[in-house]
């Protein structure tokens, strides 16, 4: 039997106002459940990089990246709060790692996305390692 191969997926988590309704202290303590967990994950190996987002940026589009606007501008629901980069054995597991999220009983959603092994553009590979430099 051959052992299955790591591949790359990307929690992205939706959701920024999940804590509403909270306490200072329960937001505290989902808080610190959120760190344990994504602290195991990494001890485990399974968690690459990882970094909550902040609520401003910039949104660049038009030819030649000519319009700069403020943003993001989705709904706070939609509106993508962090993410987790993970190394798993696939789809199955980085699902599961998902379902453990502790911001999904407070109405955070969580993509579990496959990270793609090279450019579709270049066709080159771009090593997970300079990735997890690149987002670090």
């Amino acid at each position: 039997m051959s052992t299955p191969t790591q591949t790359g997926y990307m929690l992205i988590f939706r959701g920024t106002d999940w804590h509403k309704g909270l306490s200072p202290e329960q937001m505290q303590q989902v808080a610190g459940q959120w760190m344990a967990w994504f602290n195991r994950l990494t001890n485990q190996g399974r968690a690459v990089a990882g970094n909550p987002l902040e609520r401003v940026g910039k949104i660049v589009s038009g030819k030649y990246g000519r319009v700069v606007a403020d943003g993001p501008f989705a709904e706070s629901k939609e509106a993508i709060g962090g993410y987790f980069l993970l190394n798993v054995n696939g789809l199955d597991e980085a699902v599961a790692i998902a379902q453990e999220c502790p911001g999904l009983p407070y109405g955070a959603t969580v993509e579990v996305r496959p990270v793609m092994e090279q450019c579709p553009l270049s066709g080159e590979a771009v090593p997970e390692a300079q990735c997890a430099e690149a987002t670090a």
